[in-house]
């Protein structure tokens, strides 16, 4: 989550959100056209004396990798309208807030919510300045989530995400180490060597990946919401996310159709992890909230049961 302060004069903007999570280093790029109608950039806001009475002034921004969606802000002489950019092949769902606000006034009111289509952008909201002369001030909040509030997903029969006979579970539905949140809590943790070939469950289209992080450990502060992974998303706008990959161990590429079967990518041992796995979940945008759902899944044996595991 990040905060974009927009005095009377000048509007920032700030790209966010890695997984749901802020993305502390954003950069901020400022355009402006001074009293003589030349346009000026910079990475530090323009004086007051700077500008002419009449400005108009749009910033762009510069994405960061991995990132959601990022909020843009245009300045049409004292209405900002507030812009969320999806940068991601799947629906996303934004909120927007204000953090700090002085003599402007939303509309709609905040915090509003919207629902991005992929590869799209939607205005969200417009911030309007009440009293031009005293002018104004303000900050904005947007957070994002992956997938769509409106997602109705079906009865499916899911196939093992890899293709050996013999299954070993280390941690299942409510496991006490790692699968005790609502967006893991129907997680499975098979045990796979390192290496080890991962296949899709079912089609869908690749929205996230993340393929260069490189460490594993128990600290959770350092270590939790990082890992190597791939986030598809299906028809019926479920989301199977598949997690510690080794490096460099995706083997898709965002806004790639695959197939039910097809080999995604290789098991590792990335992120808050005790030993090699993969981190299997299907998840669901419960309304500006991931929740893991329950789900059926076979092997060569037939049905698996994933009894509750509370180690």
């Amino acid at each position: 989550m990040k905060a974009v302060r927009v005095p009377t004069a000048w509007c920032l903007g700030l790209a966010l959100m890695l997984l749901g999570m802020a993305d502390a280093d954003a950069a901020r790029l400022y355009r402006w056209k001074d009293r003589h109608g030349v346009t000026q950039y910079g990475d530090q806001p323009p004086a007051a004396d700077e500008l002419p009475a009449s400005d108009v002034n749009v910033v762009r921004f510069r994405n960061p990798p991995g990132a959601l969606v990022r909020l843009r802000l245009e300045n049409k002489r004292g209405r900002y309208e507030a812009w969320a950019d999806n940068l991601l092949h799947g629906p996303v769902e934004v909120m927007l807030r204000f953090k700090h606000d002085s003599n402007v006034v939303g509309s709609p009111t905040l915090p509003a919510e919207a629902t991005v289509p992929a590869r799209s952008s939607v205005l969200v909201a417009t911030v309007t300045i009440t009293d031009p002369i005293r002018g104004g001030d303000f900050e904005l909040l947007l957070d994002g989530l992956p997938g769509s509030p409106s997602a109705r997903p079906v009865d499916y029969d899911y196939r093992l995400p890899f293709d050996y006979a013999r299954v070993r579970v280390d941690q299942g539905p409510g496991g006490s180490f790692s699968h005790n949140d609502p967006q893991n809590r129907y997680a499975i943790d098979f045990a796979l060597a390192e290496g080890t070939p991962i296949v899709a469950v079912r089609e869908g289209v690749v929205m996230q990946v993340e393929s260069d992080f490189d460490k594993a450990g128990l600290n959770r502060e350092k270590y939790g919401g990082r890992a190597n992974f791939i986030r598809i998303l299906h028809d019926d706008g479920s989301m199977a996310v598949y997690a510690h990959l080794q490096p460099e161990g995706v083997q898709v590429r965002t806004g790639q159709r695959v197939r039910l079967g097809q080999r995604i990518g290789l098991s590792g041992n990335t992120g808050f992890s005790t030993a090699p796995h993969l981190h299997f979940v299907l998840q669901v945008n419960r309304g500006m909230r991931l929740e893991s759902i329950p789900f059926r899944m076979f092997g060569p044996l037939g049905e698996l049961k994933f009894p509750s595991s509370r180690r």
